[in-house]
């Protein structure tokens, strides 16, 4: 299958490598499993030639807020405090079970929902508070970018953007509510493929996006194709379906030098594996990527992340350096026009006096 041209980088297949079960987002109608679906909001041909079903974006955030009460208070526009300005009491109609708690740590609280949406597939909750600047999209690109994904997981074989989508103006359309649900300023659909190792290769087909909010926080967001998407797969040898049920990391401001992160993951890894099994594997490589991204944002003059930032300026100078020369000689061309209009009135009035 032939890729289509990339121009935006989609930032979110996100943490899903890790794997998943059927993804309900998309369809509608009843199942026998009785299983919460999203209605379809808009399919159409967001390239030349590959159509792509997205989902109800509204449902799907507002899925995410029911289980992640980060997200649910940035999404009321309340981002200030972080984890100190939640209150999971509110959550208590979930029934969370701790796995891991110790501020000490990068990641400091770890919670289990044994279902969630009906899926007895458990729902992963991880917590975390790291200095550095608050950038989402350098955040999706420890999963995104194939270099910066084999620092913290060496089962990774393959990353691929495949299908972004570059109309965000059509994808924004399809909020009623962007002062709640944010800014999409990334979406698309990607792939990614484990390496074989005490289980066999996975792939993932993905739709995933990046939400971003005028208080500075941003909402990664990811969750499986169905089956029927599945001619969207790259060419080659298939492997086993991981899938994802839900996948979110919010990213919430608390200083300008410091951020809270709440990441979802509800993952099955397929084949038939018992998530007694699985999800131990699947808390230790978020655990991997967590160090990994706290390793990068406190990075000290010379890191990645310094030298990432100095690029960004760089690239803010030159385009503000453009911009001022756009206008100056848009400046230029006024006054040209005002020193002919200026010219030919003066023409016009010794026409005047001499007729």
């Amino acid at each position: 299958m032939a890729t289509q041209s990339v121009t935006v980088t989609l930032c979110t297949l996100l943490y899903v490598c890790i794997a998943a079960n059927d993804s309900f987002a998309f369809t509608t109608g009843g199942s026998a499993r009785d299983v919460h679906r999203a209605p379809v909001s808009n399919q159409r041909e967001w390239q030349q030639g590959v159509e792509i079903e997205l989902p109800n974006l509204e449902v799907l955030f507002d899925r995410i807020a029911s289980a992640s009460p980060l997200a649910k208070l940035v999404m009321e526009g309340n981002s200030i405090g972080g984890f100190e300005a939640i209150d999971d009491v509110k959550h208590s109609n979930m029934k969370w079970k701790t796995v891991e708690e110790n501020k000490r740590k990068t990641v400091h609280q770890i919670h289990k929902l044994d279902q969630f949406q009906n899926v007895k597939t458990p729902l992963l909750r991880f917590r975390s508070s790291i200095q550095g600047p608050c950038i989402g999209e350098l955040f999706s690109n420890f999963i995104m970018d194939l270099d910066e994904r084999k620092k913290w997981d060496d089962q990774v074989a393959r990353v691929e953007e495949m299908y972004p989508i570059d109309d965000l103006e059509v994808v924004n359309s399809l909020l009623n509510n962007r002062e709640k649900y944010g800014t999409c300023t990334r979406v698309g659909v990607g792939y990614t493929q484990t390496k074989s190792g005490i289980i066999s290769p996975r792939e993932q087909l993905i739709c995933g996006g990046m939400q971003e909010f005028a208080n500075g926080a941003t909402i990664l967001w990811g969750t499986e194709m169905e089956e029927c998407h599945n001619h969207l797969l790259p060419e080659g040898q298939r492997h086993t379906r991981a899938k994802s049920h839900l996948f979110a990391a919010t990213l919430c401001p608390t200083s300008a030098n410091s951020f809270d992160i709440e990441y979802l993951l509800q993952t099955d890894v397929g084949g038939g594996l018992p998530h007694f099994m699985t999800t131990p594997a699947v808390v230790e490589l978020v655990k991997k990527l967590f160090e990994h991204a706290r390793n990068y944002f406190e990075g000290c003059d010379g890191s990645d992340l310094d030298l990432y930032l100095k690029s960004r300026q760089d690239e803010d100078c030159s385009k503000f350096e453009l911009s001022t020369r756009t206008e100056e000689h848009l400046f230029r061309e006024e006054i040209d026009l005002s020193q002919h209009h200026f010219h030919a009135m003066k023409d016009i009035e010794s026409l005047l006096f001499t007729t």
